[in-house]
């Protein structure tokens, strides 16, 4: 049993240039595709809006993505406990860049948005199998000091992300923001192709095809449903009805599926666990804010406060600076102070800064709009990284994908709701205001979408105190039994 208050490791221990450096290194390029996808892209919408169209579509770039990685995660976590990590994460690496590739080359916004959906199947994979071979050759202590390797690369992302992203839409086009994978991922690809794969147990399994096929067709509905309502249709029409019914009645479906099936996409004991329900609970509520707010804080800095894009990155780049700073800080917390101090104390500087941001209005400086986002992006780091290390710690080696997937599950919900509920606040006030028309970003006024996006700072507050309530929760120590694989320098887990 591993003991919580143990020293952390020295760097020396478990960096990138001891024996188990080279996975490390392989999993941060992995983790460096997704990273630079979560910050590139929202720079880019004004100019991506102006090219394709849609104004109204736009969120449906992020929801669907987010929807492709929500539903693949849990299913890739199976596999990946089944026939080991590195085949499933060539597979991810692979679909992202086929993904990235058609987006770039998207001629129109439904076509764009069936490319994104390619990419979220190959993101489902990268970033949840990634964490689970770390969780694999690294013990409880271990993990505190590797955390900052992970960090530093969303912290890079966090810098790289925006920025290309605006020099891109100002210059060359909005399109090389996905052209731009292409090198980083054939680097993560080469990578781990050399992993000598150790062998996995073949052994026969039946995957979860139902169980799937439910929760996509469930959360396609309700996204629909978020999305569309209050714009395509009213909110009390037959049309939203009738979606929410049909989304309730698939995703009741799946949970009666996933109790029966011998091999399930989401195994109800996941459920069961207080660690994973508290850490995953926390990741899902962080997963709405960040994406929901990575959506449209660019979008306010560009057409409300009148910057360009590559300020308007900058202002958004705040925030995914803060997450990685605390989340290289967290393991001390946690070691020392229990998981619930560091997940109360993230929750509360989640609320700090959404109760900052609400002070911002159209008079602002860009400045004003990233400290609030600076501030939220600590607390995220706060809480985001100890869930997935205590929902690791939760479980032995046998499970440790399901509950690494299933906590990225939860995140990857959370976004894609975030979007589609920020998305339908924003539509719906833009669309009030204009009488019902729904027109292209241009010729949406700064005076409709101030108070269209300020709507959506409003409703961060009430998420965040959810999140405070949420980290309450969590136990204070984890004290499962820690087994980690074996691991070979020469032989890496696969």
């Amino acid at each position: 049993m591993s003991n919580p208050t143990a020293p952390r490791a020295s760097r020396a221990d478990v960096g990138l240039r001891s024996e188990r450096g080279p996975i490390l290194l392989a999993v941060m390029l992995s983790i460096g595709l997704v990273a630079i996808d979560a910050t590139i892209l929202a720079t880019a919408v004004p100019s991506v809006v102006s090219d394709l169209g849609g104004f109204t579509s736009f969120p449906w770039m992020f929801s669907i993505y987010l929807l492709a990685q929500a539903i693949s995660v849990p299913l890739y976590g199976k596999l990946a406990d089944i026939y080991g990590r590195k085949p499933l994460m060539l597979l991810g690496v692979a679909l992202f860049l086929v993904g990235s590739l058609l987006c770039g080359i998207a001629w129109s916004m439904p076509a764009l948005i069936v490319f994104r959906l390619v990419q979220g199947l190959g993101a489902g994979a990268v970033q949840p199998i990634g964490m689970t071979i770390l969780g694999d050759i690294y013990t409880l202590q271990e993990r505190a000091t590797v955390q900052g390797y992970v960090a530093s690369v969303w912290a890079m992302a966090s810098l790289i992300g925006p920025t290309l992203g605006g020099v891109f839409s100002d210059t060359i086009g909005w399109r090389w923001i996905f052209f731009v994978n292409l090198p980083l991922g054939l680097l993560a690809g080469w990578v781990l192709w050399r992993w000598p794969e150790a062998k996995a147990e073949r052994t026969r399994h039946r995957i979860d095809v139902g169980g799937a096929t439910l929760l996509g067709a469930g959360g396609t509905l309700l996204l629909l449903a978020l999305l569309e309502g209050g714009v395509q249709w009213g909110w009390g029409s037959m049309a939203s009805l009738g979606l929410f019914a049909g989304a309730a009645v698939l995703l009741v479906a799946f949970v009666l599926v996933e109790q029966r099936v011998t091999e399930p996409v989401l195994p109800m004991w996941v459920f069961r666990m207080r660690v994973l329900n508290v850490a995953n609970a926390g990741s899902l509520v962080v997963g709405v804010l960040t994406l929901g707010l990575s959506s449209y804080v660019p979008l306010y800095a560009q057409r409300v406060l009148g910057s360009g894009a590559l300020v308007a990155g900058l202002a958004l780049a705040a925030m995914t600076i803060g997450w990685p700073i605390a989340a290289t800080t967290a393991g001390r917390f946690y070691l020392t102070l229990g998981f619930r101090f560091t997940f109360v104390m993230g929750s509360a500087f989640v609320l700090a800064g959404a109760l900052l941001l609400l002070t911002v209005n159209g008079d602002s400086s860009v400045l004003h709009l990233a400290f609030p986002c600076f501030v939220m992006g600590i607390g995220f780091g706060y809480v985001a990284s100890p869930a997935v290390v205590a929902a690791q710690t939760a479980v032995d080696w046998s499970r440790r994908g399901v509950a690494t997937g299933s906590n990225m599950f939860a995140r990857s919900i959370g976004s894609a709701v975030g979007v589609a509920v920020f998305g339908a606040v924003v539509n719906s006030v833009v669309s009030s205001r204009l009488g019902g028309r729904s027109p292209a970003i241009e010729q949406v006024s700064a005076s409709v979408l101030e108070p269209a996006i300020h709507s959506v700072f409003v409703v961060t507050i009430g998420v965040a105190v959810v999140l405070v309530a949420v980290a309450a929760l969590m136990p204070s120590r984890v004290t499962a039994p820690e087994v980690v694989a074996p691991v070979d320098a020469e032989a890496p887990v696969s």
